[in-house]
């Protein structure tokens, strides 16, 4: 029987008449796959290759995470996913896509192809990952996790541990060559800080089934844009201790990698939009992930220079180091405060609330505590739905703002700052908000904004998509009935957003 090698499987799979196409066939090279595209279509196979963390060193090996990357995968892209397929003897002492399984000599992974730029790294370069766009990957992620399947075997403060000490010793590797040992050792020593804080958490959101089989590489060059809608592709396959994680923890590799690039609005509108289905009891523990994720960055970056001539390492050396920045960062974070913006309804409270938090606190910044989205929450009904008149009643306020002061509370005794956003047009609501920060010991902020009459009934009748069911008649209710709070920041916003949001942080000095 004819002997293969791998060079024989790639001059197959680089072959255009292995396809029937007439175009070149591009291949792309990771440290573990080849992967060629061919006209709609792109083939990947595993490298015959041995890591600690991952083993394709025989064909069954890499049968076996084949069929898994099929599996792990149409859970969020069924349609990016098509087949498995084998490669053969064709019988004339070469080879052919398609055939037995049996007498397969490697396998293909067969995928729709999709146009690089619908990649969410490249859609970040070019200014492209709208508020809509991350809305909906806040969705898709969330909706992988929902339907995740559960373990106790997993996760938890053991396995952080192993993250912790895994990341120190690939840090200490490379003192000197790319790391600074003072820098090393503050690193080492706060995630270890944090880690005895976060344990009984950890070991508590394993116990509450919230270790389960996610993504595990959730970062933007894993996400792409199929059919006008965000996609999570190229999940672990490999490693169930890479896959099998604390939900929060997936999410915290795409926030890290936002916040990395830059886009830390982009991060805070995500985790805000994310933590709106499971709430926010996890939240303590966000800096340790956070840390544990750019730490594996950086000692990865590390390892890639460690290969490259000199000439060729600034770049990659540069970018570990800025990640372990990032770490120190995120392990000493700022301390969490509290703001309130209150205004006439129309008075663009929520633009300025998402404008500011990304800038408060620490990473990736403040919760948004919205009035009516608690409202629509709490009457069962999506944001947009109308809520009856009696939805509004008095009673049903109390309920709406003593939920507000409850979750402000949680959050802010994780460590994380909070903007409530509401109308606050009762001095009781005003004194409620700000006894949270009292209680806790931590400063609190009042913002009032203000625009003319005729301004705010024009935003309100043209408002669409939206949570608030305000109405003219509702705002002019409301001039009649409201007077400004004493001891807030009393602001114009009757001119563009960004004026606003200047004019906010002076007087906020954030």
């Amino acid at each position: 029987m004819t002997e293969f090698s791998l060079s024989d499987v790639l001059a197959l799979l680089g072959n255009p008449e292995t396809y029937g196409v007439t175009g070149p066939v591009d291949r792309l090279e990771t440290h573990a796959a080849y992967v060629f595209l061919a006209g709609d279509r792109a083939y990947k196979i595993k490298k015959p290759a041995q890591y600690p963390y991952m083993d394709f060193s025989t064909l069954e090996k890499r049968h076996k995470a084949c069929v898994t990357e099929l599996e792990v995968n149409r859970r969020t892209a069924p349609d990016l996913y098509l087949d498995l397929l084998a490669v053969v003897p064709d019988g004339q002492g070469g080879l052919r896509l398609g055939g037995a399984e049996s007498e397969a000599v490697e396998w293909v992974v067969m995928m729709r192809r999709f146009p690089q730029e619908a990649l969410f790294d490249r859609l970040a370069a070019s200014g492209g990952l709208t508020p809509e766009l991350m809305d909906g990957l806040a969705d898709a992620v969330a909706a992988l996790h929902d339907k995740a399947e559960p373990s106790q075997t997993r996760g938890g403060r053991d396995a952080f541990e192993r993250y912790v000490e895994g990341n120190a010793a690939e840090l200490e590797r490379v003192i000197g060559t790319v790391f600074e040992a003072g820098t090393v050792a503050t690193v080492n020593r706060l995630c270890r800080a944090a880690l005895a804080q976060a344990g009984e958490l950890l070991d508590a959101r394993r116990a509450q089934g919230l270790v389960r089989h996610c993504h595990g590489d959730l970062h933007l060059r894993n996400i792409c844009l199929i059919d006008g809608r965000p996609t999570l592709f190229d999940a672990i396959e490999f490693n169930d201790d890479f896959a099998i994680i604390d939900i929060l923890y997936d999410l915290a590799f795409l926030l890290m990698d936002l916040d990395h690039r830059g886009l830390a609005s982009q991060a805070n509108r995500v985790l805000n939009r994310y933590l709106l289905r499971g709430g926010y009891d996890g939240l303590a523990a966000l800096p340790l992930m956070l840390a544990c994720r750019a730490v594996i960055r950086a000692h990865v970056g590390a390892r890639l220079a460690e290969g490259l001539s000199d000439d060729k390492a600034d770049a990659p050396v540069d970018e570990a180091r800025a990640y372990l920045d990032r770490a120190l960062g995120y392990l000493q974070p700022a301390a969490p405060r509290l703001i309130a913006v209150g205004g006439i309804s129309g008075s663009g409270k929520s633009t300025l609330a998402r404008a500011l938090a990304p800038s408060i606190g620490r990473a990736p910044g403040a919760i948004l505590l919205r009035s009516d989205v608690i409202r629509k929450r709490l009457f069962g009904v999506a944001e947009t739905e109308r809520l009856p008149a009696e939805a509004y009643d008095w009673q049903v306020s109390i309920r709406v703002f003593e939920e507000i002061e409850r979750q402000a509370e949680s959050v802010l005794r994780q460590g994380q700052s909070v903007i409530a956003d509401a109308v606050y047009g009762n001095d009781g609501q005003r004194r409620g908000i700000a006894a949270v920060a009292r209680r806790l010991d931590i400063p609190f902020d009042g913002v009032w904004l203000e625009a003319p009459p005729a301004q705010l009934e024009q935003r309100v009748a043209t408002r669409k998509g939206d949570a608030s069911d305000a109405t003219v008649a509702v705002v002019r209710g409301q001039l009649s009935g409201i007077k400004p709070p004493q001891g807030w920041h009393r602001l114009d916003s009757s001119g563009d957003a960004g004026a606003v949001l200047v004019a906010a942080k002076q007087a906020l000095d954030c």
